[in-house]
């Protein structure tokens, strides 16, 4: 145990001990310009939504990338909770992933029957992201309890498995196709619903990140025993970091199915909890911007080396290998790209063109 980590962890368990909300003068205008905020992006959203969807103003195959990229970032900043956050490593994301997708497809599938539409539409879309969230949820509550007790390498090896559990069972279940897969599923999900996830996950991680929780969790994460010894509950911490990113990777799922409309439960496997795992290990452990940029760089890489047809995927790997060897802590490290940042990159800018 470094002198390092045990001069900081009693500023970090007091902390997480005795930091209550401050109730600032300014807390009501910071309420007002967050909801304005979240309005206008809403708006922002809804507006996009008709018009990237729209075949004959934009191409299909350029919003399918779009959509693709939505719905990553949403699984890679859900992982980054664990992975990164918590310090834990699970390699089981695609397991959840399967159980918010044939979860909300059963129910929209068998329920639902023919997509109705409008109003009727948007209401069946948000009832099988909630269905979905709380199977993932409580499947990674089922999960986590016993195996978060667990550490390094023994806590891959079981979400593994986990994952490859959930695949053997909807292999074996002839409801969903089995392995067959599962067609028919409605066509629910939009621009709108699959950004708006993604942006309200990237949201609810920097929240967290600057909570009293996230502070505990970064605690857990340098060192578990001094974070124990300091009164930090590590397992109840832990699993509850678990079941957020699972009920997040979950309705990552919901959204997959319903734009797609058809799931194989091939798409799965421990290669797609891989790819998951690249995107936050490539942007940065702990990052949510690194996230971010992660999930982008996986899901565009392959398209953008399309043209070299039969050395694709051999220089998808290279670039990959090549990017982890120069860039081992990742893209932003542990660092966050704030709107502050943006704004003074713009300025130098502008002084520079000036100058």
């Amino acid at each position: 145990m470094s002198l390092c980590v045990l001069k900081n962890m009693p500023q970090l368990a007091t902390e997480t001990a005795n930091l209550k909300p401050s109730r600032s003068s300014g807390g009501t205008r910071t309420f007002l310009k967050t909801v304005l905020l979240i309005v206008a992006i809403a708006l922002a959203l809804a507006c996009l939504d008709p018009l990237l969807s729209n075949r004959e103003l934009f191409s299909p195959y350029a919003f399918r990338i779009l959509m693709l990229i939505g719905i990553n970032i949403t699984l890679a900043v859900s992982l980054n909770l664990v992975n990164g956050l918590a310090g834990q490593f699970s390699i089981g994301h695609a397991g959840f992933m399967a159980v918010g997708a044939y979860t909300s497809a059963a129910l929209t599938y068998y329920v639902m029957g023919y997509p109705h539409g409008g109003i009727l539409s948007t209401l069946w879309i948000l009832a099988a992201m909630i269905v979905g969230g709380v199977a993932g949820g409580i499947a990674g509550f089922l999960v986590g309890i016993p195996s978060l007790r667990l550490r390094g390498d023994y806590l891959a090896i079981v979400t593994l498995g986990f994952g490859e559990i959930i695949r053997i069972i909807i292999l074996n279940v002839d409801a969903v196709g089995g392995p067959r897969g599962f067609s028919g599923i409605p066509y629910l999900t939009s621009f709108f619903w699959v950004w708006s996830t993604a942006l309200g996950t990237i949201a609810l991680s920097r929240n967290l990140v600057t909570s009293t929780h996230g502070r505990a969790l970064m605690a857990i994460r340098e060192d578990e025993v001094a974070a124990q010894a300091f009164g930090i509950n590590t397992v109840r911490y832990k699993v509850a970091a678990f079941v957020l990113s699972s009920s997040l990777a979950a309705v990552a799922g919901v959204l997959y199915a319903h734009y797609d409309t058809y799931l194989n439960p091939s798409s799965f496997g421990f290669i797609r909890s891989f790819e998951v795992i690249i995107m936050v290990i490539l942007g940065g452990m702990g990052s949510t911007s690194g996230a971010v940029a992660g999930a982008v760089i996986v899901t565009l890489l392959p398209e953008l080396l399309r043209a070299a047809a039969a050395v694709r995927m051999l220089l998808y790997s290279a670039l990959l290998i090549a990017l982890m060897l120069l860039r081992p802590q990742g893209i932003m490290g542990h660092r966050e790209l704030s709107w502050k940042q943006i704004q003074s990159l713009f300025l130098r800018q502008r002084r520079r063109a000036k100058a």
